[in-house]
């Protein structure tokens, strides 16, 4: 067989399961989870294969036109590179993880046929986006990413944190791709092609008249798509939905598609100084923010999700000094111990009853409790805050030195300002990172207080899946001197300069935030035990704090980053306020807009038609009126209207003559 029919079918099998899926989900319940779980295990085999095949080489090009356009045509075609064929993998493994996960964490939801349906839709989508070679086949990929999303986040529909965070995450998301979809089109036009290798030929020849334009048009559905500053709102909010679909969507789709985007056609962006520096000052406020949001969550998804988008400003500062091969290995690396720390935690959480670290710092005995979750989640925090020699220290540090070099001068792709930007705002990041992480895993495994509650060994469909992930979470970098010819033949490993900054930095973070923690333990008395409340769906549910009897997260006196932030804590909290800024700046003009136009329709427009209506009506009972049925009536109205005529036309003839 072909690479390229194997290619074909990487996203056709998880396609064709979802459609069987849902048409089998009622009648035949049994075939649902085969149907979920082995079309996505076999694309994510043929992916494996596809890049065996591929090596790191030459890209693999195959086309066929979809249909005559008349002007720019559209091709049904494959672009396959190192960077398309890891991801590809990435994606397959990590979508078959979440789906073999769901197959325990969701055995009693009664909606789960949908839900596993729509998961393997998304996994399909996200690899067209991978493979194709033509921007609007990509675009169809990226749109239906958008969809499924909705339906998945609102998987809980019947709380309304889910039903809003459903609607919010696809609002602000099409926000970004409205310019996304103007800029596609703009870069076509000048371009000649959707051809993303047509594409990258015309930028080589400086056939692009606008590339400012067209990149800025570009970057506003990047940082939808990828929760970037300032359209990321969305995705703290998004951890209503199942902690699978998180791990889905924070891993290997939605938010890496922007990513992913930017690196195919970073040429493109390349072209203007201008857009490089807009993206690494978006970046570089991206890290620093959500680190900084990370440190004062008290939800252990919402900790996640913030760090999530930290780490995807890593990505987009790498591609702002014009290094792809850092963006792409910090992406597949991200994507394991972030895939890793998701499924950790919803196995906590399943454990635990509750999202609330305010709640788990109350209890002692999780990790003898949960020690699969324990030990795996573990070595994933140690991947995020980048310790050697985890996954996260190698990427990471791939990315602090093409920002060295970038503003240094050693690179030319992009200017010296906005590696300095990148390299500080990495630098600071990497010390927030540590404290954040190592916050979690404190609160989490090392409360105290009354004993954890027992719901049993977890599923072994749960367990394994962790295991299976914290292998790439703790060897992936170790093979980063083979990955040369995957990205652009560029080394990645890391200079003793950045290693020892960032390392450095990572470490005192950790120190100071254990510090904190342990003078707070001393001077806080072992609270006595609470009353748990072991919820049925802890997830759908949403335990709350205060449903514990315990304190309010910003009044906990156990947390350290109430300490760490000071004044910062409550903003941070609150994601710095950013939803009512857009509440005050957008929301209410809108609402205001609506209500003026409701009146004016209702009261202006409604009453110009109904008065229109009235004249109508009344002209016709007049003239009904008028209709009597005497002869005599109508010959004395006759002659009356002959009169005035004689009249008026004698007024006007004697007009005329005077005049």
């Amino acid at each position: 067989m072909t690479t390229t029919t194997l290619a074909v079918l990487v996203p056709l099998l998880p396609f064709l399961g979802s459609a069987a899926g849902l048409l089998l989900g009622r009648t035949a319940p049994g075939f649902v989870r085969p149907l979920a779980v082995l079309p996505t295990l076999a694309a994510a085999v043929l992916a494996v294969l596809v890049a065996a095949r591929q090596g790191g080489g030459k890209a693999i090009d195959a086309s066929t036109q979809l249909t005559p356009t008349g002007s720019v045509p559209i091709d049904l075609s494959l672009h396959i590179d190192g960077f398309a064929a890891l991801t590809a993998v990435l994606v397959g493994v990590v979508a078959t993880c979440v789906q073999i996960y769901s197959t325990g964490y969701l055995r009693a939801d009664p909606r789960y046929p949908s839900y596993a349906a729509l998961v393997s839709l998304f996994t399909s989508a996200m690899l067209v986006v991978v493979y194709s070679g033509d921007l609007m086949v990509l675009l169809v990929g990226w749109e239906v990413m958008g969809i499924c999303s909705y339906f998945l986040v609102g998987h809980y529909w019947e709380t309304p944190e889910a039903r809003s965070a459903s609607l919010k995450a696809f609002l602000v998301t099409k926000l970004g791709d409205v310019p996304f979809l103007i800029g596609l089109f703009a870069l076509a036009t000048d371009a000649g092609t959707f051809r993303i290798t047509g594409v990258l030929g015309a930028v080589a020849h400086g056939g692009l008249d606008h590339p400012t334009l067209i990149a800025l048009l570009l970057l506003a559905g990047v940082a939808g798509k990828s929760a970037q500053f300032p359209l990321h709102t969305w995705l703290p909010d998004a951890m209503a939905g199942p902690t699978p679909v998180s791990a889905l969507i924070h891993a290997a789709t939605m938010v890496a598609a922007g990513i992913y985007f930017t690196a195919r056609l970073l040429p493109v962006f390349a072209a203007s100084a201008a857009a490089m520096t807009v993206l690494a000052v978006m970046a570089a406020i991206t890290m620093v923010g959500s680190a900084l949001a990370a440190l004062a969550q008290d939800d252990i998804k919402r900790v996640l999700a913030y760090s999530t988008i930290g780490q995807l400003g890593y990505m987009a500062g790498a591609l702002a000094v014009g290094d792809r091969g850092a963006a792409v290995f910090h992406l597949v690396s991200h994507g394991a111990f972030k895939a890793l720390l998701f499924l950790a935690a919803g196995a906590v959480i399943h454990a635990a009853g509750t999202n609330s670290l305010t709640a788990m710092s109350r209890m002692s005995g999780l990790a003898r409790r949960v020690p699969d979750a324990y030990w795996t989640m573990t070595v994933a925090l140690l991947a995020l805050a980048a310790i050697p020699p985890f996954a996260g220290f190698f990427s990471k540090e791939a990315v602090l030195v093409a920002a060295e070099h970038t503003a240094l001068g050693e690179r030319d792709v992009a200017p010296a300002g906005a590696g300095w930007t990148v390299l500080v705002a990495g630098l600071l990041t990497a010390l927030l990172t540590a404290a954040y992480a190592l916050r979690l895993w404190l609160r989490t495994f090392r409360g105290r207080g009354a004993e954890a509650p027992d719901h049993g060994r977890q599923p072994i469909a749960m367990t394994s899946v962790l295991w299976v992930l914290a292998i790439p979470s703790l060897g992936f970098g170790l093979s980063v001197t083979y990955l040369d010819d995957w990205f652009d033949g560029h080394p990645l490993t890391p200079t003793l300069t950045t290693a020892v900054l960032g390392t450095g930095l990572a470490v005192a973070g950790a120190a100071v935030t254990y510090a904190v923690w342990r003078t707070l333990a001393a001077r806080t008395p072992v609270t006595a035990p609470v009353l748990h409340v072991d919820h049925p769906d802890a997830e759908a549910g949403q335990v709350e704090a205060e449903a514990l009897h315990l304190p309010h997260p910003a009044e906990d006196p156990d947390d350290p980053g109430r300490v760490l932030l000071g004044p910062l804590h409550a903003p941070a909290r609150d994601g710095f306020h950013l939803d009512a800024v857009y509440r005050t700046a957008f929301v209410r003009p809108v609402l205001a807009a609506a209500s003026l136009v409701r009146f004016l329709d209702r009261e202006v427009v409604d009453t110009y038609v109904r008065a229109a209506g009235n004249s109508a009506k009344g002209l016709g009972w007049l003239v009904r009126r008028a209709q009597t049925g005497n002869v005599q009536t109508y010959l004395s109205a006759l002659l009356a209207g002959s009169v005035v005529l004689a009249i008026v036309a004698v007024a006007l003839a004697n007009a005329a003559a005077g005049a």
